[in-house]
This record gives structure tokens, sequence and C-alpha cells, in this order.
């Protein structure tokens, strides 16, 4: 064996052993880190009916006309007008909603008019303010919409209270969980706090053609929210000891 060959062997076998002792302390990891036994997956949920405290109103005022161009005039002039009149309405904001004019044809396909319709939607938390201003504008344009909802904040308001709910059912959940696989304690390895966000149940009202045609001039609407389902989970798991 030449010089040049004993040294390219021991350059080889000096790379090999911190290679194999690498290999082996993976391999001893691996061993190590293995799933510990006692480890308890659970589930937590706590749920409340939240009174829907945000109502829109959805007014719409629908003409035909032969020139579509005064026929835009018009709806736009009603929707401003309807827009001026809530302006000055403590707690209620308007906006304006959709906005369509097409055309209506004849047996021959023509052509024969124009029908458009504007939409002007009311939002407020007050619904006696909200159903008195839809109730005076009733003359000049009809409600086609009424849908109850929960605002932001009572929405956190209400997912804070319920995550404390379940978080104290989770610990309860794992402390029963624990005692009975004879176990006398636990400590949390992992938890994770979700919301499964907000499922409304409205209230059914009378159809818009009820209400336009049968309410009297400056009459309120009579208007009542319904509830929404919050809910939030608490999952993960615990090591029972």
């Amino acid at each position: 064996m030449t010089q040049k060959t004993a040294r390219a062997i021991a350059f080889a076998m000096a790379l090999a052993t911190p290679l194999a002792l690498a290999s082996a302390a993976a391999h001893a990891q691996g061993v190590t880190q293995a799933e510990p036994s006692g480890v308890l997956s659970l589930n937590a949920q706590a749920s409340a009916e939240v009174p829907q405290d945000v109502v829109d109103i959805t007014l719409f005022y629908e003409q035909e006309a032969s020139d579509p161009s005064a026929l835009t005039s018009t709806l736009n002039q009603r929707a401003d007008a309807a827009l001026r009149q809530a302006k000055g309405v403590s707690g209620v904001t308007a906006r304006t909603g959709s906005f369509s004019i097409y055309p209506s044809t004849d047996r021959d396909g023509r052509i024969s008019a124009w029908r458009g319709r504007t939409e002007v939607v009311l939002e407020s938390h007050d619904f006696a303010a909200a159903s008195k201003l839809a109730g005076q504008m009733a003359s000049n344009m009809q409600v086609g919409n009424v849908q109850f909802s929960l605002s932001p904040e009572a929405q956190r308001a209400a997912e804070q209270k319920l995550t404390s709910e379940a978080i104290a059912s989770f610990r309860q959940q794992a402390s029963a969980g624990a005692q009975a696989f004879g176990y006398s304690g636990y400590s949390i390895r992992e938890v994770n706090v979700g919301h499964n966000g907000v499922m409304p149940r409205p209230m059914m009202m009378m159809s818009a053609r009820a209400m336009g045609a049968d309410a009297k001039a400056a009459a309120p609407l009579p208007l009542e929210g319904g509830t929404s389902t919050v809910t939030v989970n608490v999952s993960g798991s615990v090591q029972m000891k």
C-alpha cells in the first residue's frame, strides 16, 4: 500500500465516523420522541342565542317609460329625495341599493317600453326610528325587504363570554377524563380556540306587497328581530399524569 492510498483510506474513515454517529443520534432521538402515553384529546363548545341588533330595510321604486334617459332621471330623483329625507333622522343611515333598467318587448320582439327600479337601504340599531322612517317614506317608495343581523360589536362581546365558558368546559373535561383513567391530574399540551361564526335565525314578516299596499301612510312598520347563534370551540390535548 502506498502512502497516498493510506491517506485516502484514513480520510474516508474520518468522514464516515461523524456520519455514523449522526445517524445513530437521529435514530435515538426518534425513539425518545415517540408519542407519549396518557395523552387525551378533547373538544369543548359553548353556544348562545344573541338578539339581533341591526335592521336593514330595503325600499324600492319601480316605473315604466318609453324613454330610458327620462326613466333614469326619474329614478335618480326618487332615490335622491329618499336619501335627503333619511339624512335628517338620528340613528339611521341610508345608502343607495341596486339600480336597474331593462327593456320590455312586444310579441314581435321589438322594445315596447323600458322598466326601471331603484333602491334605498336604511340601516339602524334603533328599530323604532327605522320603522317610523320607513313608514313615512311609504308614500314615495315601497318596502321590498327587511333583514336583521348581529353587529360585529355584539358578536365580539358574545364570543368573549363564550370563550371563557368553553375553556372552563375544556378544563372540566380534562380533569374528569384524567380521574376516570386513574390519573391524579393533567397538563395542557396544546389548545386551539375557534369561532364558528354566526347562524342567523330571522323573524318572518309580512310580504313586501302586503306592507306596501295595506300599510297606512306614515304608519311605522311592525319590526321584531330574531336571534343569531354564536358558537366558540376549544379543542386540543392534555397530558394525564
